[in-house]
């Protein structure tokens, strides 16, 4: 099929493309990647009046570090990600998370923006933002305004944005050095969105448990954040933890959903046996010992 008709800009500014948006009064659709939007347009699922192309805002690209966060640009594509030695050195678990989003193909085209905006509940992406306490920063014509990655997620595929208003940075904050990360998934083949997954960061102090974020996704209708098993282990030697105790408390925390893949029964239990084995070896790791 092909799209239905559409008028197309591209514009070079922030300030452009947010004028486009509010003239388009609801009418238009941002393109970015295009992973996702492109199928929908050929099959007529998405049929706005007004595409606006944000791949030549310089100002949306890049990675790089200022303050106390790292800063992603939303048309960064993923595969700048996992090549990135800025993330590799000080935020590894992001460029874990991203070599399970889609394939290599997707990669090279798919942008950690239109990812995060998406907020598919199976998806890394999202999950990690939240986990990290990931800041998003969005602009309109009206003025910017900044959300948490934990209240920027609504629903499924529902996220926090106004119909004139797109992401215009994504500031990670940063970790201590030697922080370890936590991630595990089950996805019937490689590339596909998880069946369950966990993702997150923990930090010591002394031998104690100082700092902790983890999320879970495809366990709930948008990343979760397990708050239960971050105060859980706040505070605690890592040989004092009690796994299954953890474990137990996290699960009763998530919304597993059933539908064609897979039932929220086997989400609680493959979820519980990918939180076990994550947690276990990351309090048993050199770093933490």
């Amino acid at each position: 099929m092909k799209p239905a008709p559409f008028d197309y800009y591209a514009p070079t500014t922030v300030a452009e493309a947010c004028a486009l948006l509010a003239e388009a009064g609801g009418g238009a659709t941002l393109l970015a990647g295009g992973q996702t939007l492109m199928p929908l347009l050929n099959l007529r699922m998405s049929q706005p009046f007004i595409l606006v192309d944000i791949n030549h805002i310089e100002a949306l690209h890049g990675i790089k570090q200022q303050d106390d966060a790292i800063h992603i640009g939303p048309a960064t594509r993923q595969h700048q990600v996992i090549e990135s030695p800025l993330l590799q050195a000080e935020l590894p678990v992001i460029t874990q998370a991203v070599r399970h989003v889609g394939h290599h193909q997707t990669r090279n085209r798919g942008t950690v923006g239109g990812s995060i905006a998406l907020g598919e509940p199976a998806a890394e992406l999202p999950a990690t933002a939240v986990a990290l306490g990931a800041t998003l920063t969005v602009q309109s014509v009206r003025g910017s305004r900044r959300l948490t990655a934990q209240e920027f997620y609504l629903g499924p595929y529902m996220n926090a944005l106004e119909p004139d208003e797109l992401v215009i940075d994504i500031a990670f904050p940063k970790w201590p050095t030697g922080h370890i990360t936590l991630f595990e998934e089950l996805a019937q083949r490689p590339g596909d969105f998880a069946l369950a997954g966990v993702v997150g960061a923990l930090a010591l102090d002394n031998g104690v448990i100082s700092r902790a974020g983890i999320a879970w996704f495809a366990m709930g209708p948008t990343p979760l954040r397990a708050t239960t098993v971050e105060s859980m282990l706040l505070g605690k030697v890592p040989t004092e933890v009690d796994v299954a105790a953890v474990v137990a408390a996290a699960i009763a925390e998530t919304a597993p959903f059933d539908d064609q893949q897979t039932s929220a029964e086997y989400r609680r239990v493959v979820g519980a046996k990918l939180l076990q084995r994550t947690l276990t070896e990351a309090l048993a790791r050199e770093e933490v010992a």
